[in-house]
């Protein structure tokens, strides 16, 4: 049998070009997470995790089998004993990561998971469930404090406004031919908005922060999915669809609207953040009349987003 410890270590020896590398390790590595709640029964999630760290110029490669074993021994305590915040687990796992590799400096962990939400629709009053992708990653650096983030991904509906303008106007054209007045014409458009082509639409949004961020998953769900222009539900029923078909006409934004709601809905709803958390908002938009989708996104510290919603820089 061959001995391991005369196995030659060729991870460690010098690659062929000398160049460092920001992120190596693994990636689609699924588990069980075992979430706990105060007020509530605890849940378990299906997870993927990603686990990286970076690489010296001067190594080949990683100890591949040791990120395996630091991810196991977490996700294991994990399930065993409950966590109650995700992100303070991929925190956790960074520094072991950190700690067990001697040549690295950073070190990253993400972790993905269907959380499936609880509510009522609209107008029938029905329960049903919708489907949340929960996000959580943290990142350990040599000699600074970790990272760590939340976030959530949603879906909803979005209406353009450019198509809908284009309705109205032959809208109008029509109810002048059909003989109602100026004034007629405005209140009926007023009060029954035109027809615009829809899409749907994917909003995320996630908070970063030193340490574990002072902020609810609800929460952060809660402000994406209103940035759209209507929620959108699992069942429904025919009240329950003309009751979202009209919101979203009633309520039509461009994918960089989305964002910009988000923004607003971070700024009003989450004020008890610092200044210095990281926030992501991004809005993809599933095109229903081009075959492109549309996309927009921004990241940036709070305190900067708040001068800007509230009118105080340019």
């Amino acid at each position: 049998m061959t001995n391991q410890d005369t196995l030659p270590d060729v991870q460690a020896t010098e690659p062929d070009v000398s160049v460092g590398l920001g992120q190596v390790g693994v990636t689609g590595v699924e588990k069980l997470v075992e979430v706990a709640r105060p007020d509530d029964r605890d849940y378990v999630l299906t997870a993927e995790f990603e686990v990286y760290v970076d690489l010296p110029k001067r190594r080949k490669g990683i100890d591949m089998s040791r990120n395996m074993e630091v991810i196991d021994e977490v996700l294991e305590d994990a399930v065993a004993e409950p966590a109650y915040r995700v992100e303070d687990l991929c925190g956790e796992a960074a520094s072991r990561l950190l700690d067990k590799h001697d040549y690295t400096s950073t070190a990253t962990v993400e972790m993905s998971a269907e959380w499936m939400t609880r509510e009522r629709t609209p107008e029938s009053d029905r329960p049903t469930q919708s489907q949340v992708d929960l996000l959580a990653s943290a990142t350990a650096t040599e000699g600074e404090p970790v990272r760590e983030e939340i976030g959530a991904r949603v879906t909803g509906m979005t209406v353009c406004p450019c198509s809908q303008g284009m309705m109205e106007e032959r809208a109008t054209e029509r109810l002048r031919e059909l003989g109602l007045g100026a004034d007629e014409v405005r209140a009926f458009l007023a009060d029954v908005p035109q027809a615009g082509h829809s899409q749907r639409g994917h909003a995320t949004l996630a908070v970063e922060s030193e340490g574990t961020p002072d902020v609810l998953l609800g929460d952060l769900v809660e402000v994406a999915r209103e940035a759209m222009s209507a929620r959108i539900y699992n069942m429904a029923k025919r009240p329950d669809e003309d009751h979202m078909t009209f919101a979203a006409h009633a309520n039509a934004k461009f994918v960089e609207d989305c964002v910009r709601s988000m923004a607003e809905g971070v700024v009003d709803e989450l004020d008890h953040l610092p200044d210095d958390a990281v926030v992501t908002m991004r809005q993809s938009n599933d095109e229903s009349i081009h075959q492109h989708n549309a996309h927009a996104e921004r990241v940036a510290e709070l305190g900067t987003l708040r001068g800007e919603v509230n009118g105080d820089a340019s």
